[in-house]
């Protein structure tokens, strides 16, 4: 959810810009609820609609499409073949946005380039293009918005109290927003980031890291000394305030916890950041503000960094069109905020304003100190002078992200927990509803200091599966006895580390259109999601071009 600058504003919006006040306690009924407003939950919705159901969309979010329209534009697509239906059409989309001349305003499409991640940005070939700038992208969703008559009420707020849910022989009746409005249907999807609904369902789920021993898996747990991105300290750096002397302390963004034994289980998650969209074009950048209670000394762990000679600054700031970047985490001290988001999955949401607050000044700061502070190397300064924060972009944020990076939160233990070796390849999972294909992904969890007194992060994972992988139908499926009429397509049910790759945003649109598929399938035969029979569900998925499997019949 994208509380930042949202949480309790007066307005509630119906559809893509009419302006509908709530009902004041009143009741707002359809066949298929959906909570949250994320790329899945939109999907999802114009699935509902494509099969012939009343749907409404209650989302926390006022911009539609999470990570999807807000900066995570350079697409994590592992194998792009795997990728079917309506996330398809969504690259589709934007891909015939680009061919138009106007959508070309601070550069040339032929001075573009086309890279993307595993794939040409621009395929002509299939007519999609997987790297795109936010505004492109939330347009998408609110043309599907506009074109499917979706119903969206915006800025509503799930009653997390006990009162704010209503739940009758095992099934969701209704759920109240704080604002009093009452939301009535047959099924429900929690497509939500955190899980906030399926919590309050009473849905049992799982935070944080699972030892090892839990699945039978490797890349679980603590994993001090693994280093499989270049998102660790390569050289000594010491970790104190006075270098070499522990009695000075420690410097800022350091834990002086001591990390578990390797394999083992805990209650940390990987980091969040914002995925900043940047621009180095002079007449669409803005110089990055200095943030309230700047303190150049919190980034002195950087400057040490520097100091050995490190000159990875650069490395992600992956180009989307118009001269603008999506601009992600890289290296030992970057963007991504470590050890600041433990508490979040269920916090509450003045918690969780709270900690996005904090996360959009460390990461403020970090970009002022690397564009004016003396410690920086001089190439490094000079370089980031030409950038600054894209000036179309967010605009009614001040250019910032709306949307936090949040790579995991609340996972379900539902009917079918996807595993490590599942999402490898390496298993035939039973029931598939939408494949992924990314690599186990999961960002560091801690920085701690070694026993030989240097300062190193722990938890950054990158392992690529032997071949596409299939995603169980269980995955979205609570167990019936807890709650018989939800579905759940973001916080699946799924091992840390096989999160680590499912979490992709086309994967979170795949599975929002397969759980709508399904909420509309148990509406048609009476029959809880958890009893429908997968041949029905399997033939319409196949229908509308999700893929399945690797086999020859999709």
């Amino acid at each position: 959810m994208a509380l930042y600058a949202l949480l309790f504003l007066p307005t509630v919006m119906a559809s893509a810009a009419r302006p509908v006040p709530p009902p004041k306690g009143g009741v707002r009924q359809a066949d298929v609820i959906i909570y949250g407003g994320t790329s899945a939950a939109v999907m999802a919705a114009v699935q509902v609609k494509k099969m012939g159901k009343s749907v409404i969309v209650v989302s926390p979010d006022t911009h539609l499409g999470g990570l999807s329209s807000g900066g995570l534009g350079f697409t994590d697509t592992g194998n792009k073949e795997v990728i079917g239906g309506l996330a398809r059409e969504f690259y589709q989309r934007l891909y015939q946005h680009y061919q138009k001349k106007e959508s070309w305003a601070w550069q040339k499409p032929e001075e573009y380039g086309n890279k993307g991640q595993g794939t040409p940005a621009i395929d002509g070939t299939s007519r999609t293009m997987w790297i795109f700038e936010p505004h492109a992208a939330e347009q998408v969703f609110e043309d599907f918005v506009k074109e499917y008559k979706l119903t969206i009420y915006r800025n509503e707020w799930l009653d997390r109290s006990p009162k704010g849910l209503t739940k009758q022989a095992g099934h969701i009746r209704s759920f109240r927003t704080l604002s009093g409005t009452v939301y009535k249907g047959l099924q429900f999807i929690d497509a939500t980031y955190e899980g906030d609904l399926m919590a309050a369902a009473g849905v049992k789920y799982h935070v944080g890291r699972e030892a090892n021993s839990v699945y039978g898996e490797t890349w679980n747990g603590v994993q001090a000394g693994v280093f499989q991105h270049g998102h660790y300290f390569k050289a000594n750096v010491s970790p104190y305030k006075v270098p070499g002397d522990p009695a000075s302390g420690l410097l800022p963004e350091i834990s002086s916890d001591k990390p578990a034994a390797n394999g083992t289980g805990d209650a940390k998650i990987q980091t969040y950041c914002f995925r900043m969209c940047l621009s180095n074009h002079p007449d669409n950048r803005v110089p990055f503000p200095k943030p309230e209670g700047y303190n150049a000394d919190r980034y002195e762990l950087l400057a040490r960094v520097f100091a050995t000679g490190w000159r990875e600054t650069f490395d992600k700031y992956d180009p989307i069109p118009n001269r603008k970047t999506d601009t992600n985490n890289h290296g030992p001290f970057s963007t991504d905020y470590i050890g600041k988001n433990y508490d979040y999955p269920e916090a509450s949401y003045e918690r969780r304003k709270a900690i996005i607050k904090d996360h959009e000044l460390y990461q403020k700061g970090l970009m002022y100190f690397l564009a004016n502070d003396a410690r920086v190397p001089a190439d490094v300064h000079q370089q980031m002078q030409q950038w600054g924060l894209a000036k179309d972009e967010f605009m009614d944020n001040g250019n910032w992200p709306h949307q936090l990076y949040i790579r995991e939160a609340r996972r379900m233990l539902g009917i079918f927990v996807m595993k490590e070796a599942d999402a490898l390849g390496k298993t035939t999972v039973p029931q598939p509803i939408g494949m992924g294909s990314y690599a186990l992904d999961a960002h560091n969890a801690q920085r701690y200091v070694k026993e030989d007194g240097f300062v190193q992060n722990e938890g950054d994972i990158g392992v690529h599966p032997d071949k596409p992988y299939s995603i169980a139908y269980g995955s979205i499926l609570p167990k019936e006895s807890e709650c018989a009429n939800l579905l759940v397509p973001v916080c699946v049910s799924s091992s840390h580390i096989a999160y680590g790759s499912i979490r992709m945003e086309p994967v979170f649109m795949i599975l929002g259109q397969s759980a709508a598929t399904a909420a509309v399938l148990s509406i048609n035969n009476n029959v809880s999601p958890q009893r429908l029979p997968y041949e029905t569900l399997s033939k319409v998925l196949l229908s509308d071009k999700q893929r399945l499997t690797l086999t020859p019949a999709n």
